[in-house]
C-alpha cells in the first residue's frame, strides 16, 4: 500500500494542534531573528549598542511569547531565540553596555 507524503512547512510545526496561532507564531519567529541579530553582532565588539540593545528586546519578546505560546514548537523556537538574545545581550554589555559610555 502506498502512503501519501504530506508537505511539513515551519508552520505546520509551529500550530501542531491543527489551530492557527499567528501572534504566537510571529512572536516566536521575531524572537529568532532577534536573537540571531544580538549574537552575530558579538563577533564585532564595536557593534555593543547593537548587540546589547537587540539582545533586550529579544529576551523581552521570548518572554512574553513564552507566556502566550500555545504548542511546542512555539515554545522550542522561543526557547532557541531566547538563549541566543540572552547571549547577545550579555557578551554586548561586557563589551561596553547599553549606552557605551554616553553617560559617563
Amino acid at each position: 500500500m502506498a502512503q501519501a507524503r504530506t508537505q511539513r512547512s515551519l508552520l505546520s510545526l509551529l500550530n501542531s494542534d491543527g489551530k492557527d496561532h499567528p501572534v504566537e507564531n510571529t512572536f516566536a519567529i521575531v524572537t529568532m531573528v532577534l536573537g540571531a541579530i544580538a549574537i552575530f553582532t558579538t563577533l564585532s565588539p564595536s557593534l555593543h549598542l547593537v548587540s546589547s540593545w537587540v539582545g533586550l528586546i529579544g529576551i523581552g519578546t521570548g518572554l512574553w511569547g513564552q507566556f502566550i505560546s500555545s504548542t511546542t514548537g512555539e515554545r522550542f523556537l522561543l526557547i532557541i531565540g531566547l538563549g541566543a538574545a540572552s547571549v547577545g545581550f550579555y557578551l554586548g554589555l561586557a563589551h561596553g553596555g547599553l549606552f557605551g559610555g554616553v553617560f559617563g
